[in-house]
């Protein structure tokens, strides 16, 4: 095999610097999977199109390099990590095409499944399969781990709802097979392939004994192995290439898009968690409800639902329940409301025989709905984070016949105590009898690894051989089952897998030792160190759900990533690997991806099932690292905020009225080279950066009426500075000014703190780490606020969406306080008159905004006013992080990539976030302003207001 060092000067001549990563910190990170294995590459490539994929797939064939192809790395049996060459898809294979209504859908295979399902959700369509991790599995590794999910039976898998792909073979050769030319010119350039295809099929067809194996065990769930069930299946070799493909795991080739026949979504949902006394009882309702209209039954046992029982929205009850209860979370959809209740009042009356703990109640709540699945969707994570620190989170993954369920699932429960495994989490799909189980081994000792061995043993001799189930259902066999696959399907069925990966990889370069793989120990090797690093993260399981919203994945680290480092970092403090090094000068050394481009927008802490928030373990780092210089600067900042907002106000009023005699062209020409010279000494200006506001010179806005109501309006430091208008505005006025006219259209009085130019909410200092200063300005603004609203009697608002989030969070719970969105939702809607405007606009949702769930109030303040309002897809947080983005605009570009193209035909954009707005301007090309600029556009005072 070429040496490490020759390997990658030749990858650096085949692909642009950018492209190819082999320092230290890449190959930890982007080595990363969700599983239990560490496999550090020597090198990982990206790459944005089939001819890249081409590229370096023959120079790996052609030098006999090994190579793993990664997705989003939620994989959990160690399909994605490599010793070798790592080939991770870059964005060139986000892409999709919508057809025929809906029914057929075409995804690149770097979609997000989540993604894929808004795109069909107009038409009531979805992608079949529905695994837990679909809000960030992207389309190919769903297909290529022939992913199912909760979704009842495999009809809807990918193996059946898959309708054509696109292939990569090992040998750098392509095939399409919705295309008759492809096909035929495969069929033509592969004879031996095709032939040993044939000859497989032949064998398994006319052997008695192999015929009903296969297909007795895939009657069940099974992903342990190849999907040799295309094998009697189909008779074209090329139909039979493509379902083989699926499941394959990329040791067969790269699956570069994949076109879905997609399933109906009905729009009504209703669900039910039912509680039972015992695993056994749950087992009963098994044949009732295969004869309803149910699209899931998911169990969970007493240990699951103590794992979530204490998590927002879930039911009181939990925490009552028997030790060895458990329970099922019924899904059933309709297209109407009639059908709907028809299938509840059927689903009960099937049921009302079989011994329940408490009477079935369905809830139609879409909020409630949300969350109990989103629950669902979590829970291996949330299992994981209630285990022992040091100790591994592994999940296995089986499936046993509706006849033998009951005694399987007790003897499976049975085999983790006496294994030493008494906590164990088990829930699963129960229509399928596929059961998911979760073992925390001690993984960094000898004893952990041998007590973990000798289960997996145990486990295989249990399910494929006593109960005759399925070792893997949906998981993937990865490393973690790969020794165990013979022992599942027998020597004759496992010849036919090994004739299958030699036919299309005859070098064995595509993602060796994944799947077929004859070391009885590969399971228990190149395990994963677990260290205790920080109280913060060490819940974390490295699952991935957090990569998907964070604005820097593509620029740098993920959330997951960021822990892995910091994980690393502690560890080789602990080890003394680097004597000379103390972990601060280590984190110091990987600063810019780790801290600088990290924009805490706690994004991260929604879609991690656990709740974990990346950005708060930056920002202790950043507080570590603060030093007495920049807490001077800071106390000096914080102690004269009035002085601060009133010299940026001029100062931000000078560069637009430069820009009006030299032009924006020569002036931003300036300002990038001063900003490029600096380093980051000179913060980015650009056209869309803000001018200076006015200053607020009165306390008391009275209304037309003594009886009008009040409100305090707290104008955030941002607004008080730089709230002016930009280039694109058609406006002269400021936020602050703006906001006032709205609050007196709608016939207000206003009231603005005392001491408004001295106030900050604190958010500033707590972002880049000075806790002494932001608990300083909390503890003002606090006893200002209580002040002006009497504590709490009247509500307040505020026209900064971060800020307002931050002020909910540190503030007097006394205080109603509301984001601009809010207030303008839930009090002047009925006391203004509302005139949609003809035009298209597009709205950003900020991170604050998406934590305080407010998304659908925007929205419809927004259609309110324009006839068609667009929130463009893929775009989540800005990545402007408060002033970051004036000194790393690139994490800016990077998180607003799609914007351009994903605002369609929007001419003008609003958001609730003044300096969000800066970067949302300079990467969509259009102007975005704060929301209550259209709104104040768009509407007039009532009659009775004017009076």
């Amino acid at each position: 095999m070429m040496d490490t060092s020759k390997l990658r000067k030749q990858l650096f001549k085949l692909f642009p610097k950018e492209q190819v990563f082999t320092d230290e910190l890449s190959l930890l990170t982007k080595g990363t999977d969700a599983g239990l294995y560490r496999m550090i590459p020597k090198a990982v490539v990206k790459v944005n199109s089939e001819e890249e994929v081409v590229r370096l797939l023959s120079f790996c064939k052609n030098n006999q390099v090994p190579i793993t192809f990664k997705a989003a790395s939620t994989s959990l049996s160690g399909q994605t990590v490599s010793d070798s060459v790592l080939m991770e898809i870059g964005q060139g294979f986000d892409f999709a095409s919508i057809t025929n209504s809906g029914r057929t859908a075409t995804f690149g295979c770097g979609v997000v499944g989540a993604a894929a399902n808004r795109m069909l959700m107009r038409y009531h369509r979805k992608i079949g399969p529905k695994p837990a991790s679909i809000a960030s599995a992207k389309i190919g590794g769903i297909v290529s781990n022939n992913a199912s999910g909760s979704s009842y039976g495999i009809r809807h898998n990918s193996y059946n709802t898959v309708k054509a792909m696109r292939i990569v073979f090992a040998d750098g050769s392509i095939l399409d097979t919705a295309d008759t030319v492809s096909r035929r010119r495969f069929i033509e350039t592969h004879p031996q392939l095709i032939a040993e295809i044939q000859q497989l099929h032949l064998l398994a067809t006319t052997s008695e004994p192999i015929y009903e194996k296969i297909s007795r065990k895939f009657r069940l769930k099974n992903t342990c192995g190849y999907g040799v069930n295309s094998l009697i299946d189909f008779e074209d070799p090329v139909e039979i290439i493509r379902h083989l493909m699926v499941g394959s795991e990329g040791t067969l080739g790269f699956i570069s898009q994949v076109t879905f026949k997609t399933v109906h979504d009905a729009p009504l949902k209703a669900t039910a968690m039912i509680y039972f006394a015992r695993l056994r009882d749950v087992c009963e309702a098994i044949l009732p409800l295969r004869s309803c209209e149910v699209s899931a039954a998911e169990l969970m046992d007493r240990n699951a639902l103590r794992a979530v029982e204490n998590q927002e929205g879930m039911p009181d009850e939990l925490k009552s329940l028997p030790e060895n209860a458990a329970a099922l979370l019924i899904d059933t959809s309709a297209d109407d409301e009639e059908t709907l209740l028809k299938q509840i009042r059927e689903i009960e009356e099937k049921l009302s025989s079989v011994h329940t703990l408490a009477p079935i109640k369905f809830t139609s709540d879409v909020h409630l709905y949300n969350t109990y699945w989103k629950v669902r969707n979590g829970l291996f994570a949330s299992a994981a984070a209630a285990r022992p620190v040091h100790t591994a989170c592994i999940i296995e993954d089986v499936a046993f016949g509706a006849n033998v369920l009951g005694d399987a699932l007790t003897d499976v429960r049975q085999l983790l105590v006496d294994s030493g495994y008494p906590d164990a989490v088990m829930w699963g799909h129960l229509l399928d009898g596929n059961v998911h189980f979760t073992v925390f081994p001690d993984i960094n000792s000898e004893k952990g690894i041998r007590q973990y061995a000798q289960f997996m043993n145990e486990l295989s001799e249990m399910v494929a051989i006593k109960h005759q189930g399925s070792l893997k259902a949906e998981h993937g066999t990865g490393r973690n089952m790969a020794p165990f696959v013979e022992k599942e399907w027998g020597s004759d069925i496992y010849a036919l897998m090994k004739r299958i990966k030699k036919a299309f990889d005859p070098d064995n370069i595509l993602n060796p030792g994944v799947l077929i793989n004859d070391d009885p120990d590969v399971f228990i090797k190149n395990l994963k160190r677990i260290p205790e690093a920080n109280p913060l993260i060490d819940k974390c399981i490295e699952c991935g759900f957090c990569e998907v919203n964070c604005p820097s994945k593509n620029l740098t680290l993920t959330p997951r990533q960021r822990i892995v480092a910091y994980r690393n970092l502690t560890e080789k403090a602990l080890s003394g690997k680097d004597r000379k090094k103390t972990f601060r000068q280590l984190e110091k050394e990987i600063s810019y991806p780790m801290d600088e481009t990290c924009a805490t927008d706690g994004l991260c802490a929604i879609a991690c099932p656990v709740g974990i928030n990346t950005g708060t373990l930056v920002k202790e780092l950043r507080f570590h690292n603060n030093g007495l210089l920049a807490n001077t600067i800071a106390d000096v900042v914080a102690a004269n905020m009035d002085k601060t907002t009133t010299s940026l106000r001029g100062l931000m009023r000078f560069p637009h009225a430069l820009a009006k005699i030299v032009g924006y062209n020569a002036l931003e020409n300036v300002t990038h080279g001063l900003f490029k010279v600096g380093d980051g000494l000179f913060p980015l200006w650009t056209r869309y950066t803000p001018s200076g506001s006015r200053k607020i010179d009165r306390s008391i806005f009275p209304a037309n009426d003594a009886d009008a109501p009040a409100v305090v309006y707290f104008p955030s430091c941002i607004t008080r500075a730089m709230g002016g208008p930009s280039f694109g505005y058609d406006e002269s006025e400021d936020v602050p000014s703006k906001m006032l006219s709205l609050l007196q259209k709608a016939n207000y009085t206003v009231i603005i703190p005392e001491g408004k130019d001295k106030l900050c909410c604190g958010m500033a200092f707590s972002s880049k780490g000075f806790r002494k200063q932001a608990k300083k300005k909390e503890t003002e603004l606090n006893e200002a606020l209580l002040s002006a609203t009497r504590n709490g009697k009247l509500p307040l608002v505020c026209d900064m969406s971060p800020c307002l989030l931050h002020m909910r969070e540190t503030l007097d719970p006394r205080l109603k306080l509301y984001d601009q969105v809010d207030f303008i939702h839930d009090f002047l809607l009925d006391r203004l008159q509302f005139t949609r405007q003809p035009v298209s606009i597009a709205i950003h949702n900020t991170c604050s905004t998406t934590k305080m769930q407010i998304e659908d109030k925007f929205y419809r303040v927004a259609s309110l006013c324009a006839e068609k309002v667009i929130v463009p897809e893929n775009v989540t947080c800005c990545g402007w992080a408060g002033d970051r983005g004036f000194f790393h605009p690139e994490l800016n570009r990077s998180a607003l990539a799609p914007l351009k193209h994903a605002k369609l035909d929007a001419t003008e954009g609003y958001s609730n976030s003044r300096t969000c707005e800066i970067g949302l301007s300079v990467n969509s090309g259009i102007a975005y302003k704060s929301l209550v600029y259209l709104v104040d556009k768009c509407t007039a005072a009532l009659e009775i207001n004017k009076q």
